[in-house]
C-alpha cells in the first residue's frame, strides 16, 4: 500500500508541474484589457441591436474556429475567452435575446431579471472580479448590497423571528452570537468548517483538468480525500453536520437557509457544496448596475471584434458529425428548413441532458460512455419565479437592497419534503420557502430609468410534474386551468410578502405573473424546468463524478461548458467556462486569472501612489 501511495505522490508532483503550472497555449488573461468607462446605454432599442441579433445564414461568419450552443454565461464567457486569443466563435441562442439566465424582459414598463439576484466574492482584485472585468473590458459595474445582505425569516405571523446575515467573517459570527447567546462555540465551528471545506474546492478543477487515468489513481488510492478537505466533507449532508454543532433549531435553520441557492433540502445537500455558498458571500454581495442584461451586452462586442457573432432565434436541433464520429458543426432550424453551420469544434452550454439526449444522433446517444455520463447525474428541481411590478418608490414601499428568505418554520427538511410530495392544488396553498428581493432597490440606475416604479422577484421551487400537462400548449395560451393554478401560487406568495412588507398592498401592484418549470423549459431550454442544471445533491460531489464529467466528451471535438461541468449559479457556470477554456487552450486559466488579479492589484496600487 505504501509503495502505491509513494508512486501516486510522485506522479502527482509530475502532474502538478506539467498540467497545472505548465501551460503551452495562448493566454486570454495575458494583459489587462480594462478600458475607460464609456457612457451607459439604457435605451432598449440600442441595447437590442447587440442582444437581439436574429439568426440568418448570411450572418454566420466565415472560417469559424468554434460554435457554441447557448448564450448563458458559460457559453458567452467561453466565447469571450476564445475571442481574446483570436478565435472566431459563433454563439447560437434559441431564445429571442442573448444572456440565458442573465437576460431581462420588460412587461408594462417594468424590467425584470430572470436569474441574477446577487453575486458574491466581487471585491476589487479578487479573481472573480478580475475575470469579469477582463471579459467585459472593464465596462460591467457592480453595486454592493446593504449589510445585512440577507434576512432569514422563520415562523408564522404570530411567532415570526428574523435573523439578519452580515458579510465579513468577523461580523458574520459576531452578529449571530448576539442573537444566539450560548452558541458561540457552534457558530465558530460552523464558520471554521465552511472555510476549511471551501478552500479545498481547487481540487474540483484539478480532477477535471488532469488526465482521467491520473484522476482515477488519485481517487482509488484515497489521496483525493487526504489532499482536499472539500472531498472529505462532500459525502456528509448539511443536516448531519449542522445537527452535530447545535440543538438550537432556529440556529440550525440559519446555518442552512441558503440551501435554496442550489436546490437541495439540507438532508440531501452536501456540506461541501454549502460551504462554497457560505464563503462566497462572506465578503459581501453585489448586483450588476443597469440590470443583468449588462453582462451579455458588454461581452458580445468582444466576440464580434474577433470576427465572431452571437445570434438569437437560432434553435440548434442537432450536432453534426463526420464519418469518423467527430463533431463538425450544428444544424439550426430556420422555419421548417435546416441550416448547417460548419466548425471544427462544437461547445455546448445547453446542459448534459439536452446535449446528450436531444442533440446527438441516436446511434451516438447509445454509446456506453455517453450512457454512463447520463447515468451519473439526475435532473435538478424546477423553479417557480413570480415577477411583481409595483407603483411606488423603494422608500414608499419599504424596499431595500437586500434579500429575504422566508420560511414557514425552522424544520426545513420536513417542510420542503411535504411540499414537494403534495398534489399541485394542495402545494399552491402553502409555499414553505420564499426568496424575496427587489432588483429595483439594488440597482442605482433604476430610479432614473423608471421613476416612481419598483419591482419584486419572488422565487421558490415547484415540481415539473405539477405543470407538465400544459407543456405542449402555446406558451402565451396554455389555458384557463393553467392560469388558475399559477394564480393560486401567486396569491399564496403575495399573502406572505404583504405580511412581511406591510407597505406593499394589493392596490400598489400594477403587474404580476409567474414563470413555472415549463416556462423555464420554453425560454431557457432547461430540461424539466431545472433552475440550477443537474441535481446538486450529495452524489454530485463524489470524486468519481467530478473526474468523469469534464469539458471533454466521449466524442471528439465536442465539449461541454457551463454549470453542468462545474457548479450551479453564475460563478459556477463561469468556472465551467474557465475549465473548458483551459482544456481547449492547453493552459490553466484558473491560475492565469489569479495571476492577473495579483498583477492588476499591484499596478492599481502603484498608480494611486503616483
Amino acid at each position: 500500500m505504501w509503495t502505491i501511495l509513494c508512486i501516486a505522490c510522485i506522479v502527482l508532483v509530475i502532474f502538478l508541474l506539467k498540467y497545472v503550472f505548465g501551460s503551452s497555449g495562448p493566454n486570454p488573461f495575458a494583459k489587462d484589457c480594462r478600458e475607460p468607462l464609456r457612457e451607459k446605454v439604457y435605451d432598449k432599442k440600442e441595447k437590442n441591436k447587440v442582444l437581439k441579433q436574429g439568426f440568418l445564414a448570411s450572418r454566420v461568419p466565415d472560417n469559424l474556429d468554434a460554435v457554441v450552443i447557448g448564450s448563458g454565461v458559460g457559453g458567452l464567457g467561453l466565447a469571450v475567452l476564445l475571442a481574446k486569443v483570436g478565435k472566431r466563435v459563433l454563439v447560437l441562442e434559441q431564445h429571442d435575446r442573448a444572456g440565458g439566465c442573465c437576460h431581462t424582459f420588460t412587461e408594462k414598463g417594468f424590467e425584470f431579471d430572470v436569474g441574477i439576484h446577487y453575486i458574491g466574492d466581487l471585491l476589487e482584485h479578487k479573481p472573480l472580479r478580475c475575470m469579469l472585468d477582463q471579459m467585459t473590458n472593464g465596462q460591467l459595474q457592480w453595486e454592493k448590497l446593504e449589510n445585512p445582505f440577507d434576512h432569514v425569516v422563520l415562523g408564522p405571523p404570530e411567532n415570526r423571528r428574523s435573523y439578519p446575515i452580515y458579510s465579513g467573517s468577523t461580523r458574520f459570527s459576531e452578529e449571530l452570537k448576539k442573537r444566539f447567546p450560548g452558541e458561540e462555540k457552534a457558530i465558530d465551528e460552523y464558520l471554521r468548517l465552511a472555510k476549511k471545506t471551501g478552500r479545498g474546492a481547487w481540487f474540483l478543477a484539478l480532477l477535471k483538468l488532469c488526465p482521467l487515468p491520473l484522476a482515477k489513481l488519485l481517487i482509488h488510492t484515497g489521496l483525493v480525500k487526504h489532499l482536499s478537505f472539500f472531498f472529505k466533507m462532500a459525502p456528509r449532508s448539511l443536516t448531519d453536520v449542522v445537527n452535530e454543532l447545535t440543538e438550537n433549531k432556529d440556529l440550525r435553520a440559519v446555518f442552512t437557509y441558503i440551501f435554496g441557492t442550489y436546490g437541495n433540502m439540507p438532508k440531501d445537500a452536501s456540506f461541501a457544496m454549502h460551504s462554497l455558498l457560505v464563503t462566497h458571500y462572506l465578503s459581501g454581495a453585489w448586483y450588476p448596475k443597469g440590470g443583468s442584461s449588462e453582462i451579455a451586452y458588454h461581452m458580445i462586442p468582444i466576440i464580434e471584434k474577433a470576427g465572431g457573432a452571437v445570434l438569437v432565434r437560432a434553435p440548434v436541433n442537432r450536432i453534426l458529425f463526420n464519418e469518423a464520429k467527430e463533431a463538425c458543426g450544428v444544424s439550426v432550424l430556420k422555419g421548417q428548413e435546416e441550416v448547417h453551420v460548419r466548425a471544427p469544434m462544437v461547445i455546448s452550454d445547453a446542459g448534459i441532458f439536452n446535449t446528450y439526449e436531444k442533440l446527438l444522433p441516436k446511434e451516438l446517444q447509445a454509446m456506453p460512455e455517453i450512457q454512463r455520463h447520463i447515468g451519473m447525474v439526475k435532473h435538478g428541481e424546477g423553479g417557480l419565479s413570480i415577477f411583481v411590478g409595483l407603483n411606488g418608490t423603494k422608500e414608499e414601499l419599504g424596499l431595500r437592497a437586500n434579500n429575504y428568505w422566508i420560511f414557514a418554520e425552522n424544520n426545513f427538511d420536513e417542510l420542503v419534503d411535504k411540499y414537494m410530495n403534495q398534489e399541485r392544488e394542495e402545494a399552491s396553498k402553502k409555499i414553505p420557502l420564499l426568496f424575496v428581493a427587489s432588483p429595483s432597490a439594488k440597482d442605482p440606475s433604476w430610479e432614473a430609468r423608471s421613476p416612481g416604479k419598483s419591482t419584486l422577484s419572488l422565487v421558490s421551487f415547484a415540481k415539473y410534474s405539477w405543470f407538465e400537462d400544459w407543456k405542449d400548449d402555446k406558451v402565451t395560451n396554455r389555458g384557463a386551468d393553467y392560469k388558475e393554478l399559477k394564480q393560486a401560487f401567486i396569491d399564496t406568495a403575495l399573502d406572505v410578502v404583504m405580511d412581511v412588507f406591510p407597505k406593499i398592498t394589493r392596490d400598489k401592484i400594477e403587474y404580476v405573473d409567474a414563470g413555472t418549470p415549463i416556462t423555464n423549459t420554453h425560454y431557457i431550454g432547461a430540461p424539466e424546468g431545472e433552475i440550477y442544471g443537474v441535481d446538486h445533491g450529495i452524489a454530485r460531489f463524489s470524486p468519481e463524478l467530478n473526474a468523469v464529467i469534464r469539458p471533454q466528451t466521449p466524442l471528439k471535438n465536442l465539449y461541454l461548458t457551463g454549470q453542468d461541468v462545474f457548479l450551479c449559479g453564475f460563478a459556477g457556470a463561469l468556472a465551467g467556462a474557465l475549465t473548458c477554456g483551459s482544456v481547449i487552450l492547453s493552459r490553466n486559466l484558473h491560475l492565469d486569472a489569479i495571476a492577473l488579479a495579483k498583477r492588476t492589484k499591484y499596478m492599481d496600487k502603484k498608480l494611486k501612489e503616483e
